[in-house]
């Protein structure tokens, strides 16, 4: 194997997609902890590098967001691939480009940027709204919300989704960007709904998720939901949210 197939092995991980998927778009999904005092390098190497290389190299590059509240250095990003093929040649053409080695080396003259790298790709669901790069003046602030559904369940959570959930979310002032679950072979494949929501404000984002959870409608939709599946959706702790920001640079603000 080549340092570059070995390279791009790693960057795909476990990557599958059953063949009715081969080509379709996937989403993929990246989280970089910058090492110690090197967030705003990396900032810079995106901004001034990396992002335009995605797009030489066929990634189109949906949106950066950085945590509201950011302890751990983290910069998460979202991009989109024509296929899963797509996405290991172009992961290849971008490792082995020149461009790309040359930022590289010259941002890590004084260390490496990156001391750790998650990645998940993602299947829009059938219900997800069309999921392209949009700005809005001023800036919106983003919410990153991860689903684990009890065991058996996933498929009532999108049920509930798909009916009730985004409807709802938006008669409350909240914008659905995107809703997605892992591809085959991906961790949580069996049970994870990945969402991002777009909201004026965290005031207006509290305020909005407090009129919903009070909407008779939703306390309607879940109770149904939960007498037909025999319990709750979600496991235990299951909700995860994350509150962001976009990057100066980021396609979607």
């Amino acid at each position: 194997m080549t340092p570059v197939a070995f390279a791009v092995a790693i960057m795909i991980g476990t990557f599958q997609a059953p063949p009715e998927a081969s080509e379709k778009a996937v989403y993929e999904l990246r989280t970089y902890y910058a090492a110690p005092g090197k967030l705003d390098a990396l900032h810079a190497r995106f901004r001034d590098h990396t992002v335009q290389l995605f797009e030489k190299h066929g990634m189109t590059n949906i949106g950066y967001w950085v945590p509201i509240k950011n302890p751990d250095n983290m910069l998460i990003y979202l991009l989109r691939h024509s296929s899963p093929e797509a996405a290991k040649t172009s992961w290849a053409g971008f490792l082995a480009d020149p461009a790309w080695k040359k930022a590289q080396a010259e941002s890590e003259k004084e260390g490496k940027l990156v001391a750790k790298i998650e990645r998940l790709y993602l299947i829009p669901t059938d219900y997800s709204p069309k999921i392209e790069p949009a700005a809005a003046n001023p800036p919106r602030v983003f919410e990153l919300r991860t689903y684990t559904a009890s065991p058996g369940k996933l498929a009532a959570l999108n049920s509930r989704f798909r009916e009730h959930t985004l409807k709802l979310f938006e008669k409350h002032g909240m914008t659905n960007v995107g809703y997605w679950v892992p591809a085959p072979g991906q961790k949580g494949e069996a049970d994870t709904l990945i969402y991002l929501l777009a909201h004026p404000s965290q005031e207006r984002r509290d305020q909005a998720f407090d009129a919903f959870r009070n909407d008779p409608a939703w306390i309607a939709a879940r109770k149904a939901s939960e007498a037909k599946a025999g319990g709750s959706l979600t496991a235990p702790d299951g909700v995860k949210s994350l509150m962001l920001q976009a990057t100066a640079y980021s396609p979607t603000k």
